[in-house]
């Protein structure tokens, strides 16, 4: 066993560049992750600084999505790579108000008739959204989504709160790109029953569930095939 010290843990992976999700995606239990500056760039973020990305010398571009793997971190998580590469798509192509869109699409596509408010001032929800052809059937959803990436706090949790009793929706889900504080997940807690929180990770996995039933224009945006890969045992490793 090894005694680790947890500096951060709220630190959402969209704050790391492709390269750094790359090496950190190292199958190997312990391994140091140090090419293209990653420790003083890894330094930086955990101060709440944005990762300045690879030094010129290095040779990567920062959108680069799969640079070369060294020796030392050649055995890379291949599923989290993928997965990485469409989180990054996704913050690329759906920023502000479009990241709702893609909510909305989402919903859609889970078998709710939504409503989603045009850019610009919500009034505090973004997507309304119900059962039945009308929507008029319960459950009735408040949605709010925030595409920032650093970590919504507990005003945001509230307001959607307060805009579930002006809506009187039942239940509400508050989506943030960037997660949300320790203070909202303990506060959520006492409303487990009426109100989920999306982060990038709850997001992407949503948009799995019901990828081929999203719009076309959807898709174009955001092209996805599935692929099968072998899971080793470990004996086979």
């Amino acid at each position: 066993m090894r005694a680790v010290e947890w500096v951060r843990t709220d630190v959402p992976r969209a704050e790391f560049q492709q390269d750094l999700l790359y090496s950190l995606g190292a199958f190997m239990t312990v391994c140091r992750i140090q090419r293209n500056g990653a420790a003083g760039r890894l330094l930086q973020i955990l101060e709440g600084k944005k990762d300045p990305g690879p030094p010129p010398e290095s040779g990567v571009k920062e959108k680069d999505p799969a640079p070369v793997a060294h020796t030392e971190e050649a055995a890379v998580d291949v599923a989290q790579l993928a997965h990485d590469q469409i989180a990054a798509r996704i913050e690329g192509r759906f920023r502000g108000h479009d990241l709702a869109r893609l909510v909305d699409a989402i919903l859609t596509a889970e078998g709710y008739y939504t409503q989603a408010s045009p850019p610009g001032r919500d009034g505090g929800v973004d997507i309304l959204a119900g059962r039945g052809t009308l929507g008029l059937d319960s459950p009735r959803l408040c949605v709010q989504v925030k595409s920032s990436s650093s970590p919504a706090d507990v005003t945001v949790l509230r307001a959607l709160q307060g805009s579930m009793q002006t809506f009187q929706a039942e239940q509400g889900l508050l989506v943030s790109w960037g997660g949300v504080t320790s203070a909202v997940t303990s506060e959520a807690r006492q409303s487990f029953f009426t109100v989920r929180i999306w982060d990038a990770q709850a997001l992407v996995e949503a948009l799995y569930r019901v990828y081929e039933r999203l719009p076309e224009e959807i898709q174009a945006e955001l092209p996805l095939k599935r692929a099968w890969t072998l899971v080793l045992e470990e004996d086979e490793e």
